[in-house]
């Protein structure tokens, strides 16, 4: 029945067939029986998925279940397994490594008492002849099992304590390891598939924490090997991992007789990049990147030795500008990025002298990453860019991102003159009539100013007024870089606030673009900055954005979530105008909206009419959201400086809910068993109670007898997390208690009715009346 299974397993093209085959044989493996049948299955008359299930089950059994091995065992376990690799050293591969796994794990359990000096007996025991297997076989089992011995270490499941002893032992073994590794290296005779598995195993015995200066001939051969294109990537690997190992920053004295090596690479990086030889500038970036990465504060400390530190810097700040587009033509800048923040963190960390010192020979150095970022950013030209794949085009927006990111963190560094810096290219470009300049430069400079004006406040900057004045004269050709210039001028907004004369510089084009789809999402989101921070100096405007912003809704250029946004941005603008003005612009703006949703409250529900119904609520519920005439989220500054008088009379969007309410109940009614349509209307409440807060009192009592109804119909929990926001803004005020409290008792009763009949088929009820009774 074993093999019938493992037939099954492997054979049988009905899944469900091969599913039971493979929990029966997962069962079988961990049985006692397993012992028995495992060394049945790998004698040499079987196929290799037999002999490969055989040698798994030992496996799991010496990992999972040493403490059912008696004693007495251990040795002809061990002479067993030996002679098997043996066996298999010329035999499948696969079923040869599961052999040294389960070999591994045995070595990891009786370590150190039971088998004192495992490692050297490996060696010892392969090393010895056999006639009957030839030397290259059992070279190759012998790297085979100790290339997989600290890898099962690092998966092994050994308790805390004895993970500690066996990690002491096997870096004491690696003197059993590491001559015989160079040996192979060294030889002349031997064979390139040889020295690759050389590679990786040294590869696999760095992460046991190796002292760095044990290692430092192997790394010097692995320097060696990365002349031959076969054994490259191998090497490469072998480096990294050497040089990358956290305890290495001790051995300051290796690290420093690394940088030699490494530098000396630069020849045949620049001849990799010269043939377009993607990988291999890759490799050696890679070697570069891990020794400056994960050293350079112990590197910068070796104050005597900084001229060969700033020699490893500009030969990874080649790999930052390495020629040709990401990701096309390399792949190679972006694994630089994360060096230029970690060697900035490193000097700045440094007591005030030191950083002195290091500031004036790295300030240079950081201008320069700029330069080599911006250019690095600029989009390829239009007809090279039009062959890109989505999924390119999309790696290369994040890779932006990342140079963005960079370009903020420099900042610390560089300060106001790196502002200064860009708004002097900037100008020239804009202002050399001899050349004119490409797009895509202006377009990288204007991502700069953009890059560091979305996060640092830039009002103390003497250069932005001249930027704003700038921006009007870029001649804009196309969709990337007109975005460009939105997202800049968004970042600027709270900058325009303080600088209000400057608003009508700009506005208009930020109008002008909400008419292009394609500038959706950047027109959009920067009208609704200005409208946020400027709020109090837009009036003059006011009437323009509406007439704008109607246009482009009634034309519907755009998706969902901007129309959600352009809503946000008006209910900024609104809040700041006088009562009367609000109420003027609010009929021009919903009017439209309400006589759709009446025509649609008529119709039967159907897929296509529901959409709309959800459209036309979340613009209400967004409009509400940011429609706020008492100014509550006003940051306090500027309070005490533009505060409107005190409004009297009902708030606005009261005014407006109390019309429309009706139609709402209408919609409700027709729609009760839908939770996406009971959410949008709850979300119209939702949103204006919390915006509005003690305003929307005029509204309580008769939401709280719709929501009761609502509720008692069909419970939904969308009417619960209204009813919470109500009890949360109203728990201080007993005047509107009585309908609160009416409508609290109802949910409960009916949410109580409810978990009689099972709560566990309304989980998401469940949790919103858990949070209610919690408020």
């Amino acid at each position: 029945s074993l093999f019938q299974a493992l037939h099954q397993l492997y054979y049988d093209p009905n899944i469900e067939n091969k599913n039971l085959a493979q929990k029966w044989l997962m069962q079988a493996q961990v049985s006692p029986q397993a012992w028995h049948f495992s060394w049945l299955l790998l004698h040499m008359d079987k196929v290799p998925e037999i002999q490969y299930f055989g040698a798994s089950a030992l496996h799991i059994k010496i990992s999972r279940y040493w403490n059912d091995i008696p004693a007495d065992q251990y040795e002809s376990l061990k002479s067993q397994l030996f002679t098997h690799i043996t066996r298999f050293a010329s035999g499948s591969k696969i079923v040869l490594t599961r052999l040294c796994v389960a070999l591994a794990s045995l070595a990891l359990s009786m370590m150190p008492e039971a088998w004192p000096c495992a490692v050297a007996d490996m060696v010892r025991m392969f090393q010895a002849e056999d006639s009957n297997v030839d030397g290259r076989a059992r070279c190759l089992a012998l790297l085979e099992l100790l290339t997989v011995l600290p890898e099962e270490f690092q998966t092994s499941r050994l308790p805390q304590y004895r993970k500690g002893q066996v990690r002491s032992v096997l870096a004491q073994e690696c003197g059993s390891v590491f001559p015989l590794l160079e040996q192979l290296l060294q030889q002349q005779d031997s064979p390139g598939f040889i020295k690759q598995k050389v590679l990786k195993c040294f590869s696999s015995w760095v992460q046991l924490e190796i002292p760095l200066m044990d290692c430092e001939n192997l790394i010097q051969a692995a320097f060696t090997s990365l002349q031959d294109p076969e054994l490259f990537d191998t090497a490469v690997e072998a480096v990294v991992n050497a040089i990358s190992q956290p305890d290495a920053q001790r051995y300051v004295n290796t690290l420093l007789k690394l940088i030699p090596p490494v530098l000396g690479l630069q020849e045949q990086l620049r001849q990799a990049v010269q043939s377009g030889d993607m990988e291999t500038s890759h490799g050696i970036c890679r070697i570069a990147v891990a020794l400056g990465e994960n050293h350079s504060r112990a590197l910068l400390d070796q104050v005597e030795h900084w001229q060969s530190f700033l020699a490893l810097v500009n030969m990874i700040m080649f790999c930052t500008g390495i020629p040709g587009h990401y990701p096309v033509n390399e792949t190679t800048s972006s694994l630089t990025l994360t060096f230029w923040y970690t060697l900035q963190d490193d000097i700045l960390s440094f007591e005030p002298d030191k950083q002195a010192v290091y500031q004036q020979v790295y300030r240079p150095v950081y201008f320069q990453l700029v330069d080599v970022l911006l250019h690095k950013a600029q989009f390829p030209s239009d007809e090279e860019y039009g062959f890109w794949s989505s999924d390119e085009k999309e790696q290369f927006r994040i890779y932006r991102v990342d140079i963005s990111d960079t370009l903020m963190y420099v900042y610390e560094m560089l300060g106001a003159e790196l502002l200064s810096s860009l708004y002097d290219k900037l100008g020239r470009l804009l202002t050399n009539t001899e050349q004119p300049s490409t797009w895509q430069h202006t377009e990288a400079l204007l991502y700069g100013f953009q890059s560091i004006a979305e996060t640092i406040d830039v009002n103390y900057s003497d250069v932005v007024p001249g930027l704003i004045g700038l921006i009007p004269r870029i001649s804009i050709s196309n969709v990337q870089l007109a975005d460009t210039v939105m997202f800049t001028i968004g970042a600027l907004s709270e900058w325009l606030a303080d600088h209000p004369v400057m608003i009508n510089n700009v506005l208009p084009l930020v109008l002008q673009a909400l008419g292009n789809p394609e500038l959706s999402i950047s027109s959009v989101s920067t009208l609704k900055k200005i409208c946020r921070e400027c709020k109090y100096d837009l009036p003059p405007y006011a009437a323009n954005i509406v007439a704008v912003s109607q246009e482009v809704l009634m034309k519907q250029i755009h998706k969902t979530s901007q129309c959600m946004w352009l809503m946000q941005a008006l209910g900024f603008l609104l809040s700041a105008l006088q009562v009367e003005e609000i109420l003027k612009n609010l009929h021009s703006l919903i009017t439209p909206y309400i006589q759709q949703l009446e025509k649609l409250a008529d119709e039967t529900p159907n897929p296509s009419n529901k959409l709309a119904i959800i459209h036309i609520l979340g613009l209400l519920s967004n409009l509400f959201t940011t429609l706020d005439i008492s100014h509550h989220d006003d940051d306090h500054e500027s309070t005490e400086v533009k505060k409107l008088p005190v409004q009297q009379g009902p708030n606005p969007v009261v005014v407006v809910l109390q019309q429309v309410f009706q139609l709402i109940q209408k919609v409700l009614s027709k729609w009760l068993n839908d939770a996406q349509v009971v959410e949008s209307v709850c979300a119209i409440f939702e949103k204006s109670v919390k915006t509005l807060l003690d305003d929307f009192a005029p509204m309580v009592p008769q939401l709280c007898e719709m929501l009761g109804q609502m509720y008692s119909t069909i419970p939904q929990a969308s009417a619960i997390d209204l009813t919470r926001q109500l009890v949360h803004i109203f728990a201080h005020e007993p005047a509107h208690f009585p309908p609160i409290k009416a409508l609290f008792l109802l949910v409960t009763s009916v949410t109580l009715t409810l978990f009689q009949q099972g709560p566990r088929d309304h989980p998401d009820i469940v949790d919103s009346f858990m949070q209610l009774l919690a408020q």
